[in-house]
């Protein structure tokens, strides 16, 4: 590995007397030797790494067909044996799940042992930004390669641990917290600087201070929410003077928001897709911007509407393999997103990308023929017309659309007749549109997401 300069931090030798090179042992050690396979594998020709993975996912669902009577009566309703899956063919006959199909297994889907190595087990529940939230159990694997695939993409960006870092998220303490070290997995392996957390839910105005005085070197946060206070530095002309990079998570990046940043801040923004069910699925290549796949710990698949793979520059569905965790047996779990196939990366990894995430499918516009596409509201800026801070559309009928707001000052008749032709163009349809304004902000949903549009409509 060659992180950026930096050197694993002696102080975490495990080793009465051995300061140099530092020798860790546990949670710590674990990750350091998966962390220089890591740094192999990814290099690995594209059909090795696939002949890998299955290799793994026969282990996976032999431990599954055992110990989890859900997936047991999915193989054998498909005629399936774990070995069947030892290839990419014999994987496409098992039928894909459903969030739903999570939901009414309840817990029969669990495995009733698990590895002594793979516990503690810990539960996971989604969001529920779908409508269908779900629980999960992942074991200490799972936690591991979550780490992993963590630390990965600090390295790929070649970030300097002993810097500042910085992230609004859900679930923090009302008025900030601050920490000495960036935390795991960083702080298990490197000497880091100090972070510090603040909380989504808190007012726009209070966010924008805190960053003002934290002045921090990285900054993690949910794309809209970006976009919010991208609006706010725009129209008091601040920068973060210190600022290097921002990473965003949770939420779909728009490439609007990217050009906001580079334009208002001066920085650009390195995106990670991930699942609460799941971990980190896929993160973007430092040479080209794609999203490669983490194929060392799951198996990825985009499919069209007949459930066939996708090629390169199409839009399907992500339906995700989870090789490693052996508590909640997660084989072709179709996870409700959309993504675009990408080629092979110019970068020489023979990691799988993709080339954009597209969304979720209740994001997408129905129109009342039973047709459907993607909306295009990330794309404008509405502050054009009018002193818009939030903004979110709603479909609630086939032909009606609620245009939720929150503006410094009400609308005047003329701006609301301005938005109301931008939003017919965006959604590429003219909907009935009913405007709905709030004070503050606008409510998000479960664990602090937030969508420019969505679809209500089954």
């Amino acid at each position: 590995m060659k992180p950026n300069a930096a050197a694993f931090d002696a102080s975490l030798s495990s080793v009465a007397g051995i300061a140099w090179p530092p020798l860790p042992a546990g949670e710590a050690a674990y990750l350091a030797a998966l962390m220089y396979q890591l740094e192999n594998t990814q290099w690995l020709p594209a059909d090795a790494l696939v002949r890998r993975q299955h290799e793994q996912l026969v282990h996976t669902a032999r431990h599954a067909e055992t110990y989890s009577p859900y997936f047991r009566g999915r193989m054998q309703a498909a005629g399936l044996r774990p070995e069947h899956l030892a290839t990419e063919e014999g994987l496409r006959r098992l039928p894909v799940m459903r969030r739903r199909h999570l939901q009414s297994a309840g817990e029969t889907l669990f495995c009733t042992q698990i590895p002594r190595a793979h516990a503690p087990v810990a539960e996971g529940r989604s969001s529920g930004s779908s409508g269908e939230p779900v629980l999960v159990k992942r074991t200490a694997i799972n936690r591991l390669m979550w780490m992993a695939m963590t630390l990965r993409e600090h390295l790929w960006q070649q970030r300097d641990f002993r810097s500042k870092l910085a992230f609004i998220r859900a679930f923090v303490d009302a008025g900030g917290v601050d920490l000495p070290t960036w935390g795991p997995p960083a702080a298990l392996l490197f000497e880091t600087g100090t972070s510090h957390a603040f909380a989504i839910t808190a007012d726009l105005a209070q966010q924008y201070d805190w960053l003002v005085s934290i002045n921090p070197d990285y900054l993690l946060v949910y794309p809209t929410d970006l976009a919010a206070l991208l609006n706010l530095f725009e129209r008091r002309g601040q920068r973060l003077a210190r600022l290097r990079q921002i990473r965003t998570i949770g939420e779909t990046l728009s490439g609007g928001i990217r050009e906001s940043a580079r334009r208002v801040l001066g920085v650009d923004i390195c995106d990670v897709y991930s699942s609460e069910e799941v971990g980190v699925i896929a993160q973007q290549c430092p040479v080209s911007g794609l999203y490669h796949v983490m194929a060392e710990s799951m198996i990825v698949e985009i499919l069209d509407q007949q459930g066939e793979p996708c090629a390169p520059g199409e839009i399907g569905r992500v339906v995700v393999t989870d090789l490693h965790n052996l508590a909640t047996p997660l084989i072709r779990y179709d996870l409700g997103d959309y993504a675009e196939m990408a080629d092979a990366c110019g970068c020489g990894r023979g990691l799988p990308a993709l080339k954009r995430i597209v969304g979720r499918e209740r994001n997408m516009v129905r129109l009342p023929d039973g047709t459907t596409h993607w909306a295009l509201v990330g794309t404008y800026r509405y502050r054009d017309i009018a002193p818009i801070t939030q903004y979110q559309l709603v479909q609630c009928e086939r032909d009606l659309v609620e245009v939720r707001l929150v503006s410094d000052s009400p609308l005047t008749a003329e701006q609301e007749a301005q938005l109301a032709r931008v939003v017919r163009e965006a959604l590429g349809f003219p909907f009935r549109l009913r405007f709905a304004y709030f004070d503050g902000d606008i409510p998000r949903g479960p664990g602090g997401k937030f969508e420019e549009f969505v679809c209500l409509i089954a």
